[in-house]
Formats: C-alpha cells, sequence, structure tokens
C-alpha cells in the first residue's frame, strides 16, 4: 500500500535470459560411422561441407566404375592368353580400387610364395587365410597377395561386383553338404593350375572388434581328411597355409578406436551400396595387412588344430594391430 493509499503496481518478475539456439541432444548426436561433417559449424560451412564429402565420394566411385570397365575388357583378354599375366593384372587392378577409394595399404611380414611359374611343380601354393569386416578387404588384400579369392555363392548375383569377381577368376562356394566335393575339386584344379587362394574362413564378416572362429571346412583343400577325401594330388606339394590379420587403423590421419570401427564394417543385413557411400566420403584411410609365418598342414594331427593355430596366429596379430601401438614394420 502507497502513501496515497492506492495499491502500487507490482514489480514484474526477474526472468532469466533463456537461450532459443537448439542444443545439441547426446541422443541425438553424429553416429561414428556417418561421413564428417563438422556439426559445431554454422548451418552454411556444414552444408558446404557435406556437399564437398558427397561430391568426393561421386567422383571416387566413378573412377572406380571407370576404371573396372576399362580392366574388365582388359583381363577378359588376358584370361585367354597363357602365362602369369592375368594374375599380375588382378593384383594391380585391386591396388588401384584402394587408391580410388581413399584407402592407404600398409603390409608388415613376408609374403609366403608368389606367383607361381607354370613349369615349377615344386613350389608349394599358399593359402591365405585372413579375417573379414568389410567388403573393403578385398580390395586390401588383392593388391597384395598373388592369388584368387574364394567366395559366398550369392556374389554371384550382385552387379557389377559379380562381374569384376568373375574376371579375377573367383571361386564360388556354397558351403552345402552337397556340392562340397565339387568345390574342392574345383579349389583342387586351381592349385594344380599354378594358383594360390585366398579364404575368410570365418565364413561371415564381423564387427571388426574380434575375429569369429575359423571353420575348419575352409581348410580341406589343405589337410583332406583321412577317410573320404583324397589328396589334391601326389605330383604337387601340399600347400602352406599363410594367416593374415586386416585391421583399419587410420582415419583421416587418426587412430582409429572402437568407435570408429563401425565406419569400415560391413556385416550382418547392412546395404552394400549405403555402406559404399559413406565410407568413400572420408578423406583417407588406412588398413595394415600382418602376415604372419606360414603354417605346415602336415605339422598339425588334424584339420581342426590347422585351423585353430591359424585363428590365433589371425586374432593374436589383429589384436594388436587395433592397439595402436608401434609395430616394426
Amino acid at each position: 500500500m502507497s502513501e496515497t493509499g492506492l495499491i502500487a503496481p507490482s514489480e514484474p518478475p526477474v526472468v532469466a535470459a533463456v537461450s532459443t539456439r537448439p542444443t545439441l541432444s547426446p541422443h541425438r548426436a553424429r553416429r561414428p560411422d556417418s561421413p564428417p561433417h563438422t556439426a559445431r559449424l554454422p548451418v552454411l560451412p556444414s552444408r558446404l561441407l557435406a556437399l564437398a564429402h558427397r561430391i568426393r565420394a561421386g567422383r571416387r566411385i566413378a573412377c572406380v566404375l571407370i576404371l573396372a570397365a576399362i580392366c574388365a575388357v582388359v583381363q577378359s583378354v588376358l584370361i585367354l592368353l597363357p602365362g602369369r599375366m592375368k594374375i599380375r593384372f588382378a593384383r594391380f587392378f585391386w591396388a588401384c580400387i584402394a587408391r580410388q577409394i581413399g584407402l592407404r595399404v600398409r603390409v608388415l611380414g613376408t609374403l609366403a610364395g608368389g606367383i607361381r611359374a607354370e613349369s615349377d611343380a615344386a613350389q608349394r601354393p599358399v593359402i591365405f587365410v585372413a579375417n573379414h569386416s568389410s567388403w573393403a578387404d578385398v580390395a586390401a588384400i588383392g593388391g597384395v597377395v598373388p592369388a584368387v579369392f574364394v567366395a559366398k555363392d550369392q556374389v554371384r548375383t550382385w552387379p557389377v561386383i559379380s562381374t569384376v569377381a568373375r574376371l579375377g577368376r573367383t571361386i564360388f562356394v556354397s558351403r552345402q553338404r552337397g556340392t562340397t566335393g565339387r568345390e574342392r575339386d574345383d579349389m583342387a584344379t586351381r592349385i594344380r593350375r599354378q594358383d594360390n587362394l585366398i579364404l575368410f574362413p570365418e565364413g561371415t564378416s564381423s564387427d571388426g572388434s574380434r575375429v569369429l572362429p575359423f571353420l575348419s571346412s575352409f581348410f580341406a583343400i589343405a589337410k583332406p581328411q583321412p577317410r573320404g577325401e583324397t589328396p589334391i594330388e601326389a605330383a604337387f606339394p601340399t600347400p602352406l597355409v599363410q594367416p593374415v590379420s586386416i585391421v583399419y587403423d587410420r582415419l583421416d590421419g587418426l587412430p582409429v578406436g572402437r568407435a570408429r570401427r563401425s565406419v569400415f564394417a560391413w556385416y550382418g543385413d547392412m546395404d552394400l551400396a549405403p555402406h559404399i557411400w559413406r565410407l568413400t566420403q572420408w578423406r583417407s584411410m588406412r588398413v595394415t595387412i600382418m602376415l604372419h609365418p606360414p603354417l605346415d598342414p602336415d605339422a598339425f594331427p588334424s584339420r581342426k588344430a590347422l585351423a585353430v593355430a591359424a585363428w590365433q596366429a589371425v586374432a593374436d596379430g589383429a589384436a594388436t594391430l587395433r592397439q595402436n601401438s608401434p609395430v616394426p614394420e
């Protein structure tokens, strides 16, 4: 009450200034595997940066398709010719694909064997067994190892990739009981023709955080069972088995931790095309391939023991590489 008897107007309540800018909820944070857009930039620069990443991906994919078309013509001719040029050219092709998508390949260890001469039946063939977490594994190891891939039968139905796989003389397997013998004979024929093989014995791809157990059936070509299976050929030596660890350890120049492994991992029911689109938007990537000492199947009592030994070497190597510790080259 004022001195005049009138009721004084009340003071307006003091209200703290509240920003109307939207806050970034932790539940709406950017996915670790999404392209490297900078969320803290203003809207316009952020959109321009996102556009630049999409242009990069489009340019890379276009270059890969053009390269694949040109190389397909060359390889279709080389396949018909004698000699090992078709193997050298396939390795050149995969190395070019890796470079086109921005993937740098680092190799540790020594390659067992090499491109086998058709006249040298005494040189032991090599079966390379590796962990599998991404479609990019094929380009990474294919550019290093002079061998043909053994792939699941579904790859036959994939557009573009099926054509590239056939020109790379890929062996398709269904892993069904009724076709095991025929598929093993196909692999034996390739070995008799002086080809080395590349297998992914996990039987599927993983998220890259661990190496799944190896299926012993993948080692049938290297170590036949005492009964029911015949050796490859008495005139040809038993293949060596070289374990290979594959780990993606750099992304835009920075070490890849657990959260960023999903950038590379392609597994389960993930669609291939969207994953390729996201991965190729990154500026630079690095994969390290660790070649372990080869294993002699004759030194193991069973196929299962050979599979476990190969898995142990690959798993230990992958665990070491995932730690991002310095590894002597």
